[in-house]
């Protein structure tokens, strides 16, 4: 039997502070450009984290990946460094004086799982940092 291209999405969730901010501008520069993302004293998001990896179904198992596997994965390399910690301060792959966008966070976090897939490969990393503002990356 001829199989085509699947992919397999697994979701994780957490939760994190941070602030953007600019230390060289000034209190209303910041104010205008991130708003209240710019708190002087941090502020929270309750993150949905979606990977999506591609591949071929293997024909004993059927499975493109074993997403107990990819949960743990995901687990493993980003959710538990990321939840319940202040961006900005406490994550060891997010470089010092980075603003911990979304944008950011989703190329962060697809260079902290690719290297870990076997025998399919990671399609898409989707961060939503609140339902209405999502972020999708492909590793390009």
């Amino acid at each position: 039997m001829s199989t085509g291209m699947v992919y397999l999405t697994r979701r994780e969730r957490f939760n994190a502070a941070h602030k953007l901010w600019v230390e060289a501008w000034s209190d209303e520069k910041n104010q205008q450009m991130f708003g209240k993302c710019s708190n002087r004293n941090w502020h929270g998001h309750n993150y949905d984290l979606f990977v999506t990896v591609k591949g071929q179904p293997d024909p004993v198992t059927g499975f493109v990946m074993d997403v107990k596997e990819l949960s743990k994965l995901i687990k493993m390399t980003i959710v538990d460094k990321v939840d319940h910690s202040n961006l900005n301060l406490d994550v060891d792959f997010i470089p010092k004086g980075m603003q911990p966008t979304t944008e950011n966070l989703a190329i962060l976090f697809w260079q902290q799982l690719e290297p870990h897939i076997k025998n399919c490969k990671l399609h898409s990393i989707k961060l939503y940092e609140t339902e209405n503002i999502y972020v999708e990356y492909f590793g390009e």
